[in-house]
């Protein structure tokens, strides 16, 4: 099978990679991401992809420009379902981009986090498929979380500190904050 592989960052990529190159699917990589934000995370995150493209030998794709503003219009107001939007812009374009290359299946290593929606995405990437005439192919590479992290320490790869949109990076730092905040008391 070739499949194009959505990829949002260096560190997720690296356990599926490798559970897809053992299943013998030959995979190409996409980096599309204009959730991200800010601008220099956006450019650290790529060239974590950059490094682990370059150290496997991985053919990929980048589209560089910095979405954010397309991402921001799809998700002001529907805070509460913006992954579900993120996920969406994401896979679609990741499909897209496959059936115009002739791959026969996508995916993307947003299975490998434990902090995304796998019904969500699975749901999403099932309806993609359906309109774009092109495999979805699922495999739940959670199990492999720590494997991933400590491969990631290991070639010193850049590991963000959140998903990577403004509304994940604020929850982020306000839960530092409220955790600050308790301990004063």
């Amino acid at each position: 099978m070739k499949l194009l592989l959505h990829i949002c960052c260096g560190p997720c990529s690296l356990y599926p990679l490798a559970q897809l190159d053992n299943a013998g699917i030959e995979t190409h990589g996409f980096f599309y991401n204009p959730n991200i934000h800010p601008y220099r995370e956006f450019q650290k995150r790529m060239a974590g992809v950059q490094q682990v493209a370059t150290t496997s030998g991985l053919d990929m794709e980048y589209d560089n420009d910095y979405g954010l503003t397309e991402y921001l219009r799809k998700v002001v107001f529907h805070e509460q379902e913006r992954c579900s939007h993120c996920y969406i812009m994401r896979l679609e374009k990741t499909a897209e981009q496959a059936q115009k290359k002739g791959y026969e299946a996508f995916s993307t290593t947003l299975l490998y986090s434990k902090y995304q929606d796998h019904r969500a995405i699975q749901h999403i990437g099932k309806t993609l498929a359906d309109r774009y005439q092109i495999e979805f192919y699922y495999q739940d590479f959670r199990v492999g979380w720590q494997e991933g992290i400590d491969k990631a320490i290991a070639m010193d790869i850049y590991r963000q500190a959140y998903c990577g949109c403004i509304y994940s990076e604020q929850e982020r730092y306000d839960k530092v904050l409220q955790k600050k905040l308790k301990n004063r008391v």
